[in-house]
Protein backbone atom coordinates (compact mmCIF):
# COMPACT_ATOMS: atom_id res chain seq x y z
CA UNK A 1 0.00 0.00 0.00
CA UNK A 2 1.23 3.45 -1.26
CA UNK A 3 1.35 5.86 1.92
CA UNK A 4 2.61 10.11 1.29
CA UNK A 5 4.14 11.71 4.45
CA UNK A 6 5.21 15.46 4.27
CA UNK A 7 8.64 15.53 6.18
CA UNK A 8 9.66 18.24 8.99
CA UNK A 9 12.70 16.78 10.63
CA UNK A 10 16.42 17.24 9.04
CA UNK A 11 17.02 13.11 8.63
CA UNK A 12 13.82 13.47 6.65
CA UNK A 13 15.13 15.54 4.58
CA UNK A 14 18.63 14.00 3.99
CA UNK A 15 16.53 11.24 3.01
CA UNK A 16 14.50 13.34 0.82
CA UNK A 17 17.72 14.40 -1.26
CA UNK A 18 19.30 10.84 -1.04
CA UNK A 19 16.22 9.14 -2.95
CA UNK A 20 17.75 9.57 -6.06
CA UNK A 21 21.27 8.37 -5.48
CA UNK A 22 19.48 5.25 -5.18
CA UNK A 23 17.06 5.23 -7.57
CA UNK A 24 19.85 6.16 -10.00
CA UNK A 25 22.86 4.04 -9.27
CA UNK A 26 23.27 2.60 -11.85
CA UNK A 27 22.96 5.37 -14.31
CA UNK A 28 25.88 5.94 -16.17
CA UNK A 29 24.49 9.87 -17.31
CA UNK A 30 22.78 11.05 -13.56
CA UNK A 31 25.01 13.63 -11.57
CA UNK A 32 24.41 13.47 -8.26
CA UNK A 33 24.04 16.89 -6.40
CA UNK A 34 26.27 17.94 -3.57
CA UNK A 35 24.18 16.74 -0.89
CA UNK A 36 25.41 19.82 1.38
CA UNK A 37 24.20 22.53 -1.04
CA UNK A 38 20.70 20.64 -1.58
CA UNK A 39 20.00 20.66 2.01
CA UNK A 40 20.63 24.50 2.19
CA UNK A 41 18.44 24.84 -1.07
CA UNK A 42 15.63 23.20 1.03
CA UNK A 43 16.52 24.30 4.49
CA UNK A 44 13.50 27.39 5.16
CA UNK A 45 16.19 29.01 7.97
CA UNK A 46 18.92 29.02 4.96
CA UNK A 47 17.42 29.86 1.52
CA UNK A 48 16.29 33.49 1.39
CA UNK A 49 13.67 32.77 -1.47
CA UNK A 50 11.17 31.66 1.45
CA UNK A 51 10.59 35.24 2.35
CA UNK A 52 8.24 35.12 -1.05
CA UNK A 53 7.99 31.13 -1.29
CA UNK A 54 6.74 28.32 0.46
CA UNK A 55 7.57 24.83 0.14
CA UNK A 56 6.45 21.77 1.62
CA UNK A 57 7.98 18.35 1.24
CA UNK A 58 6.53 14.87 0.59
CA UNK A 59 7.79 11.02 0.75
CA UNK A 60 5.83 8.01 -0.65
CA UNK A 61 6.31 4.75 0.99
CA UNK A 62 5.29 1.25 0.14
CA UNK A 63 6.18 -1.03 3.16
CA UNK A 64 8.49 1.58 4.64
CA UNK A 65 10.39 1.97 1.90
CA UNK A 66 10.82 5.05 0.32
CA UNK A 67 9.34 4.94 -3.72
CA UNK A 68 8.97 8.53 -4.51
CA UNK A 69 9.79 12.29 -3.21
CA UNK A 70 8.04 15.30 -4.48
CA UNK A 71 8.31 19.46 -3.91
CA UNK A 72 5.07 21.45 -3.53
CA UNK A 73 6.33 25.12 -4.05
CA UNK A 74 4.24 28.32 -4.32
CA UNK A 75 6.19 31.46 -5.27
CA UNK A 76 4.23 34.41 -4.10
CA UNK A 77 5.88 36.83 -6.19
CA UNK A 78 5.04 35.09 -9.01
CA UNK A 79 0.92 34.76 -7.66
CA UNK A 80 0.31 38.23 -6.78
CA UNK A 81 2.92 39.99 -8.44
CA UNK A 82 1.94 38.30 -11.71
CA UNK A 83 -1.32 37.46 -10.88
CA UNK A 84 -0.29 33.53 -12.22
CA UNK A 85 -2.36 31.32 -10.02
CA UNK A 86 0.35 28.48 -10.78
CA UNK A 87 1.29 25.58 -7.97
CA UNK A 88 4.59 24.15 -8.99
CA UNK A 89 6.11 20.99 -7.84
CA UNK A 90 9.74 19.96 -8.21
CA UNK A 91 12.56 17.39 -7.16
CA UNK A 92 10.27 15.14 -8.10
CA UNK A 93 11.52 11.65 -8.46
CA UNK A 94 9.67 8.19 -8.18
CA UNK A 95 9.88 4.44 -9.16
CA UNK A 96 8.01 3.54 -12.13
CA UNK A 97 4.89 2.93 -10.85
CA UNK A 98 1.96 5.96 -12.28
CA UNK A 99 -0.12 5.30 -8.55
CA UNK A 100 3.40 6.52 -6.57
CA UNK A 101 3.09 9.29 -9.05
CA UNK A 102 -0.79 10.00 -8.57
CA UNK A 103 -0.61 9.75 -5.14
CA UNK A 104 2.51 12.42 -4.49
CA UNK A 105 0.98 14.72 -7.35
CA UNK A 106 -2.19 14.52 -5.03
CA UNK A 107 -0.52 16.12 -2.46
CA UNK A 108 0.33 19.32 -4.56
CA UNK A 109 -3.38 19.48 -6.17
CA UNK A 110 -4.17 19.71 -2.82
CA UNK A 111 -2.33 22.63 -1.38
CA UNK A 112 -3.04 24.13 -4.73
CA UNK A 113 -6.73 23.90 -4.09
CA UNK A 114 -6.26 25.44 -0.40
CA UNK A 115 -4.34 28.39 -1.57
CA UNK A 116 -6.97 29.05 -4.42
CA UNK A 117 -4.19 28.23 -7.10
CA UNK A 118 -5.99 27.15 -10.93
CA UNK A 119 -3.45 24.85 -12.26
CA UNK A 120 -0.03 23.01 -11.44
CA UNK A 121 3.25 22.77 -13.49
CA UNK A 122 6.49 21.08 -13.16
CA UNK A 123 8.78 20.08 -12.28
CA UNK A 124 10.23 23.47 -11.07
CA UNK A 125 12.50 24.92 -8.96
CA UNK A 126 11.53 28.39 -7.08
CA UNK A 127 12.90 30.80 -9.72
CA UNK A 128 14.51 30.92 -13.18
CA UNK A 129 18.03 30.09 -11.77
CA UNK A 130 16.80 26.75 -10.73
CA UNK A 131 16.53 23.22 -12.58
CA UNK A 132 13.29 22.81 -14.80
CA UNK A 133 11.77 20.18 -16.58
CA UNK A 134 11.84 16.21 -17.16
CA UNK A 135 14.16 15.22 -19.47
CA UNK A 136 12.74 13.58 -22.66
CA UNK A 137 15.38 12.98 -25.55
CA UNK A 138 19.14 12.07 -24.29
CA UNK A 139 18.64 9.41 -21.05
CA UNK A 140 21.89 8.35 -22.21
CA UNK A 141 23.62 11.68 -22.39
CA UNK A 142 25.28 12.76 -19.25
CA UNK A 143 23.27 15.56 -17.30
CA UNK A 144 24.67 18.07 -15.80
CA UNK A 145 25.19 20.35 -12.52
CA UNK A 146 22.41 22.53 -13.28
CA UNK A 147 19.73 20.35 -14.91
CA UNK A 148 17.50 17.49 -13.34
CA UNK A 149 18.23 13.98 -15.04
CA UNK A 150 15.65 11.52 -14.72
CA UNK A 151 14.55 7.75 -16.12
CA UNK A 152 12.90 7.57 -19.18
CA UNK A 153 8.97 6.57 -17.89
CA UNK A 154 8.58 9.80 -15.89
CA UNK A 155 6.74 11.81 -19.57
CA UNK A 156 4.55 8.39 -19.45
CA UNK A 157 3.39 8.85 -15.82
CA UNK A 158 2.56 12.53 -16.07
CA UNK A 159 0.69 11.58 -19.85
CA UNK A 160 -1.27 8.83 -18.31
CA UNK A 161 -2.39 10.99 -15.37
CA UNK A 162 -3.80 13.42 -17.86
CA UNK A 163 -1.29 16.24 -17.55
CA UNK A 164 -0.36 18.05 -20.82
CA UNK A 165 3.09 20.03 -21.47
CA UNK A 166 3.22 23.06 -20.30
CA UNK A 167 7.01 24.52 -21.45
CA UNK A 168 9.02 22.54 -24.03
CA UNK A 169 12.89 23.18 -23.48
CA UNK A 170 15.75 22.34 -25.64
CA UNK A 171 19.68 21.54 -24.91
CA UNK A 172 21.87 21.90 -27.29
CA UNK A 173 25.95 21.38 -27.75
CA UNK A 174 28.90 22.60 -30.01
CA UNK A 175 31.90 21.91 -30.95
CA UNK A 176 34.12 24.72 -30.33
CA UNK A 177 36.61 24.15 -34.15
CA UNK A 178 32.53 25.05 -35.97
CA UNK A 179 32.35 28.67 -33.61
CA UNK A 180 34.53 30.59 -36.13
CA UNK A 181 35.29 34.14 -35.31
CA UNK A 182 34.07 35.33 -38.95
CA UNK A 183 30.61 35.61 -37.21
CA UNK A 184 31.76 37.63 -34.65
CA UNK A 185 35.31 39.16 -34.59
CA UNK A 186 34.73 42.45 -37.14
CA UNK A 187 31.75 42.82 -36.27
CA UNK A 188 32.29 43.67 -32.55
CA UNK A 189 35.23 46.00 -33.35
CA UNK A 190 32.44 48.19 -34.90
CA UNK A 191 30.12 48.04 -32.24
CA UNK A 192 32.55 48.80 -29.97
CA UNK A 193 32.99 51.86 -31.28
CA UNK A 194 29.69 52.84 -32.95
CA UNK A 195 27.98 52.41 -29.26
CA UNK A 196 31.24 53.44 -27.43
CA UNK A 197 31.19 49.82 -25.57
CA UNK A 198 34.17 48.37 -23.86
CA UNK A 199 34.51 44.67 -22.56
CA UNK A 200 36.34 43.50 -19.17
CA UNK A 201 38.03 40.16 -18.25
CA UNK A 202 38.66 38.80 -15.03
CA UNK A 203 41.37 36.89 -13.70
CA UNK A 204 39.79 36.32 -10.05
CA UNK A 205 36.47 36.00 -8.37
CA UNK A 206 36.97 38.82 -5.88
CA UNK A 207 37.03 41.35 -8.90
CA UNK A 208 33.62 39.98 -9.76
CA UNK A 209 31.80 40.31 -6.64
CA UNK A 210 31.70 44.71 -6.74
CA UNK A 211 29.52 43.79 -10.12
CA UNK A 212 27.43 41.29 -9.41
CA UNK A 213 24.15 43.57 -8.22
CA UNK A 214 24.49 45.19 -11.96
CA UNK A 215 24.82 41.48 -13.47
CA UNK A 216 21.57 40.88 -11.71
CA UNK A 217 19.62 43.86 -13.13
CA UNK A 218 20.55 42.94 -16.18
CA UNK A 219 19.32 39.28 -16.12
CA UNK A 220 15.95 40.53 -14.41
CA UNK A 221 15.21 43.17 -17.52
CA UNK A 222 16.76 40.74 -20.14
CA UNK A 223 14.72 37.59 -19.42
CA UNK A 224 11.63 39.83 -17.84
CA UNK A 225 9.49 39.17 -21.37
CA UNK A 226 9.45 35.38 -21.17
CA UNK A 227 6.42 33.55 -19.99
CA UNK A 228 8.15 31.98 -17.01
CA UNK A 229 10.14 34.86 -15.81
CA UNK A 230 9.85 35.26 -12.09
CA UNK A 231 11.57 38.34 -10.12
CA UNK A 232 14.19 37.54 -7.18
CA UNK A 233 14.89 39.28 -4.46
CA UNK A 234 17.49 41.22 -2.55
CA UNK A 235 18.12 38.50 -0.36
CA UNK A 236 18.56 35.49 -3.16
CA UNK A 237 20.88 37.85 -5.09
CA UNK A 238 22.90 37.74 -2.24
CA UNK A 239 22.38 34.13 -1.82
CA UNK A 240 22.77 32.80 -5.25
CA UNK A 241 26.12 35.07 -5.63
CA UNK A 242 27.74 33.62 -2.55
CA UNK A 243 26.34 29.98 -3.48
CA UNK A 244 27.84 30.07 -7.25
CA UNK A 245 30.90 32.04 -7.44
CA UNK A 246 32.80 29.73 -6.10
CA UNK A 247 31.97 27.11 -8.67
CA UNK A 248 33.01 29.89 -11.11
CA UNK A 249 36.04 30.40 -13.45
CA UNK A 250 36.71 33.82 -13.53
CA UNK A 251 38.34 33.91 -16.89
CA UNK A 252 34.87 32.58 -18.26
CA UNK A 253 32.98 35.91 -16.68
CA UNK A 254 32.79 38.00 -19.32
CA UNK A 255 30.85 41.83 -18.99
CA UNK A 256 30.14 44.86 -21.46
CA UNK A 257 30.07 48.48 -20.11
CA UNK A 258 29.03 51.45 -22.02
CA UNK A 259 31.28 55.10 -21.84
CA UNK A 260 29.35 55.85 -18.62
CA UNK A 261 30.47 52.54 -16.86
CA UNK A 262 26.93 50.63 -16.81
CA UNK A 263 27.00 47.33 -17.02
CA UNK A 264 24.88 46.61 -20.64
CA UNK A 265 25.51 42.79 -21.19
CA UNK A 266 27.42 39.69 -19.68
CA UNK A 267 27.85 35.92 -20.38
CA UNK A 268 28.30 33.50 -18.03
CA UNK A 269 30.21 29.81 -18.76
CA UNK A 270 31.01 27.37 -16.32
CA UNK A 271 33.12 24.77 -16.74
CA UNK A 272 32.06 20.83 -17.21
CA UNK A 273 31.61 19.69 -13.62
CA UNK A 274 29.50 16.74 -14.44
CA UNK A 275 32.61 13.60 -14.41
CA UNK A 276 33.26 15.50 -11.25
CA UNK A 277 30.69 15.27 -9.51
CA UNK A 278 29.72 11.46 -10.52
CA UNK A 279 33.23 10.64 -9.04
CA UNK A 280 31.88 13.14 -5.59
CA UNK A 281 28.84 11.01 -5.52
CA UNK A 282 27.30 13.88 -3.40
CA UNK A 283 30.20 14.59 -0.88
CA UNK A 284 32.38 17.44 -0.82
CA UNK A 285 34.61 15.23 1.78
CA UNK A 286 37.13 13.70 2.26
CA UNK A 287 38.46 14.28 -2.22
CA UNK A 288 35.44 15.94 -3.38
CA UNK A 289 36.80 19.58 -3.86
CA UNK A 290 39.88 18.22 -5.87
CA UNK A 291 37.58 16.71 -8.30
CA UNK A 292 35.76 20.41 -8.44
CA UNK A 293 38.97 22.18 -8.41
CA UNK A 294 40.26 19.86 -11.70
CA UNK A 295 37.56 20.57 -13.09
CA UNK A 296 37.97 24.03 -12.67
CA UNK A 297 41.03 24.35 -14.41
CA UNK A 298 40.91 21.79 -16.66
CA UNK A 299 38.00 20.54 -18.14
CA UNK A 300 38.02 20.81 -21.70
CA UNK A 301 33.86 21.36 -22.10
CA UNK A 302 31.66 24.25 -20.98
CA UNK A 303 28.30 25.12 -20.40
CA UNK A 304 27.27 28.62 -21.35
CA UNK A 305 25.06 29.09 -18.24
CA UNK A 306 23.92 32.92 -18.61
CA UNK A 307 23.65 35.17 -21.41
CA UNK A 308 21.77 38.73 -20.71
CA UNK A 309 22.22 42.01 -22.20
CA UNK A 310 19.68 45.15 -21.74
CA UNK A 311 16.36 45.35 -23.62
CA UNK A 312 17.63 48.99 -25.35
CA UNK A 313 20.71 47.33 -26.34
CA UNK A 314 19.46 43.70 -27.87
CA UNK A 315 19.80 43.33 -31.74
CA UNK A 316 22.74 45.49 -31.51
CA UNK A 317 25.81 43.40 -31.88
CA UNK A 318 26.83 42.94 -27.69
CA UNK A 319 26.50 39.20 -28.00
CA UNK A 320 29.53 39.43 -30.83
CA UNK A 321 31.87 41.36 -28.21
CA UNK A 322 30.88 38.71 -25.38
CA UNK A 323 31.26 35.68 -27.98
CA UNK A 324 34.69 37.50 -29.25
CA UNK A 325 36.11 37.20 -25.61
CA UNK A 326 35.02 33.89 -25.07
CA UNK A 327 36.34 33.02 -28.08
CA UNK A 328 39.64 33.99 -27.18
CA UNK A 329 39.85 32.61 -23.65
CA UNK A 330 38.38 29.16 -25.17
CA UNK A 331 41.42 29.00 -27.57
CA UNK A 332 43.71 29.72 -24.90
CA UNK A 333 42.02 26.76 -22.94
CA UNK A 334 41.24 24.33 -25.60
CA UNK A 335 37.93 23.72 -25.22
CA UNK A 336 36.33 21.26 -27.33
CA UNK A 337 33.03 20.89 -26.48
CA UNK A 338 30.21 24.10 -25.15
CA UNK A 339 26.63 23.11 -24.10
CA UNK A 340 23.76 25.67 -23.80
CA UNK A 341 21.84 25.28 -20.63
CA UNK A 342 18.07 24.31 -20.83
CA UNK A 343 16.21 27.05 -23.86
CA UNK A 344 12.74 27.36 -23.84
CA UNK A 345 12.05 26.60 -27.49
CA UNK A 346 9.67 29.47 -28.11
CA UNK A 347 12.68 31.48 -27.03
CA UNK A 348 13.47 32.99 -30.71
CA UNK A 349 16.15 35.82 -29.93
CA UNK A 350 18.46 33.32 -27.83
CA UNK A 351 18.10 30.43 -30.65
CA UNK A 352 19.00 33.00 -33.32
CA UNK A 353 22.18 33.86 -31.30
CA UNK A 354 23.60 30.13 -31.97
CA UNK A 355 22.32 29.47 -35.80
CA UNK A 356 25.69 30.13 -37.25
CA UNK A 357 27.80 27.64 -34.59
CA UNK A 358 26.53 24.36 -36.15
CA UNK A 359 24.20 23.59 -32.84
CA UNK A 360 23.00 19.89 -32.12
CA UNK A 361 19.88 19.26 -30.00
CA UNK A 362 21.22 16.07 -27.85
CA UNK A 363 18.31 16.41 -25.38
CA UNK A 364 14.68 17.65 -24.61
CA UNK A 365 12.56 18.41 -21.98
CA UNK A 366 9.41 19.83 -20.84
CA UNK A 367 7.24 20.80 -18.09
CA UNK A 368 3.97 19.44 -17.45
CA UNK A 369 0.71 21.04 -16.16
CA UNK A 370 -3.02 20.20 -15.23
CA UNK A 371 -5.73 22.28 -14.16
CA UNK A 372 -6.33 22.15 -10.36
CA UNK A 373 -9.94 20.44 -10.33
Amino acid sequence: MISVKEIHSKKDLKAFIKFPFKLNKDSRSWVPPIISEELKTLDKSVNPVFKNAEARYFLAYIDDEIVGRIASIINWLEVKGKNEKKMRFGWFDVIDDVNVTAALLAKVHKIGKQNGLEYVEGPVGFSNLDKVGVLTEGFDEIGSMITWHNLPYYASHFEQLGYEVGKRYSENVMEFKNILPEFFSRVQTLIKKRYELRALNFTSNKEILPYTDAMFDVFTKSYAKLSSFVDINDEQRAYFRKKFIGFLNPEYVKFVFDKDDNLVGFGIVTPSYAKALQKMNGKLFPFGFRHLLHAKKHAKAVTFYLIGVLPEYQNKGVTAIIFHEFHKTFTEKNIELCYRSPELDDNEAIHKLWKNFKPVTYKRRCTFKKIIA
